[in-house]
């Protein structure tokens, strides 16, 4: 565009301005095939234009945008357009309480009212992106600033009503995943409406108040310790059934030992032991006891 107007000043010098200059006349030419040029170059170059990767072109014709939208590499276009890009390339907006995170320098996060009146603070991260045909629209519509006329105000509404729906605790553990869908089935068309596709909604961190918190934990020590109380009675129970099983064995073997037991087998190994006593070394005194008594031993090993 540098060209062309350099070059429509050169020629309008050339023809209106040398032409009453006596002296310069000889050189009115020359300045016209300069001023030639330079329109040509600045003509071929204002009908090409670049659209970088990833975003598109919008075109704006005197203030008026233009339907058609201009895609990435080279285009040629009406000299007279001036080309807004924007991104068509997968955005995030995050709302935290880290200053380090949020895309706003301070504290962002979302504190919503759950349905038992309790405050929870939310971050959570917006994935999104520009339907690529719907660019002149966003750009006639609502501007470059998007994010900050669309995409924030339509998620924090969505989640602050989508969180009437679950008492704090629920929010927080069992019943996350269905507030992230809650969501953002709330927020999708609200989207899709406007020309933008949400891809992905991330609820990354949910706060409660501190009462919940202890409350929570105490509920938890609670149950690890009636799970550790089953286990112990668990465990008892196994001692117990193995100690039953023992004495059953034992009141099992001593049954089947006394019914195999008669005067003559005991007789047998007394008569056994006494020859053992006779043929050992050791010198004692036995003293034979009547048919049923046994042998009573005095003496001692030397």
């Amino acid at each position: 565009m540098f060209f062309l107007a350099l070059g429509l000043i050169i020629l309008t010098f050339s023809i209106f301005v040398l032409k009453s200059q006596i002296g310069l006349g000889r050189f009115k030419k020359t300045f016209i095939y300069i001023g030639a040029l330079l329109t040509l170059i600045g003509f071929l170059t204002s009908t090409i234009r670049q659209v970088d990767a990833g975003h598109v072109g919008v075109q704006v014709l005197f203030g008026q945008v233009q339907p058609n939208v201009l895609y990435e590499g080279l285009n040629f276009v009406n000299p007279f357009i001036d080309v807004k890009q924007m991104s068509i390339q997968t955005q995030n907006y995050t709302m935290s309480g880290r200053a380090d995170e949020a895309v706003r320098d301070h504290d962002d996060a979302i504190r919503v009212l759950s349905r038992d009146g309790l405050e929870v603070t939310i971050d959570l991260t917006v994935l999104y992106k520009i339907i690529p045909d719907q660019a002149p629209k966003i750009y006639r519509e609502i501007g470059l600033n998007y994010q900050d006329k669309i995409i924030r105000p339509i998620t924090r509404t969505g989640i602050r009503e989508s969180a009437t729906y679950y008492d704090a605790i629920s929010l927080f553990s069992d019943k996350r995943e269905e507030f992230e869908q809650r969501i953002r089935d709330r927020i999708y068309n609200e989207f899709q409406r406007r020309g933008i596709v949400l891809e992905r909604l991330l609820v990354r961190n949910i706060t409660l108040p501190q009462s919940v918190k202890e409350s929570i934990e105490r509920k938890i020590t609670a149950v690890q310790e009636a799970q550790r109380m089953e286990y112990v009675l668990q465990k008892e129970r196994q001692e117990a059934e193995r100690k039953r099983v023992e004495a059953q064995g034992i009141a099992d073997a001593q049954r089947i030992i006394n019914s195999g037991l008669s005067d003559k087998i005991l007789q047998f190994e007394l008569i056994k032991v006494q020859k053992e006593l006779v043929n050992s070394p050791n010198a004692k005194i036995i003293i034979l006891g009547g048919k049923q008594s046994p042998p009573f031993i005095i003496g001692d090993s030397k």
